[in-house]
């Protein structure tokens, strides 16, 4: 039997702009794609904090040591700037290797989104 687990989390980042008018996706700067192992188109869950709204979209990334965390698309009804967010990837595996699996867990200073 295969199971979802967290793969990935960037727990708790500031949103630094919403573009409504893009194709969607959430747009990362790419250091902090490394840092919590999430690649490009990858599938993520997103908390917002501050409204309580939870959306699923994919990661395009962004420019290195920028900070930007930018939602797209009719994803940026969902945060404003400012907000803080939390950030998902998931992966499906067996019971025993989800047992002992160790996910990639950042927490970036909220006020930069730069790693710590």
């Amino acid at each position: 039997m295969l199971i979802h687990i967290v793969k990935s989390k960037i727990h708790r980042v500031s949103v630094t702009e919403a573009n409504l008018n893009y194709i969607g996706s959430i747009t990362i700067d790419e250091d902090l794609m490394d840092a919590a192992n999430i690649i490009a188109n990858e599938k993520v869950s997103i908390v917002n904090n501050n409204n309580g709204e939870r959306l699923e979209t994919y990661v395009i990334p962004g420019k290195r040591n920028s900070g930007v965390i930018c939602l797209n698309g009719a994803a940026a009804r969902k945060a404003q700037p400012g907000d803080i967010i939390i950030i998902m990837a998931y992966a499906m595996m067996e019971m025993e290797e989800a047992r002992t699996f160790k996910p990639a867990i950042i927490f970036p200073d909220t006020a930069t989104n730069k790693l710590i």
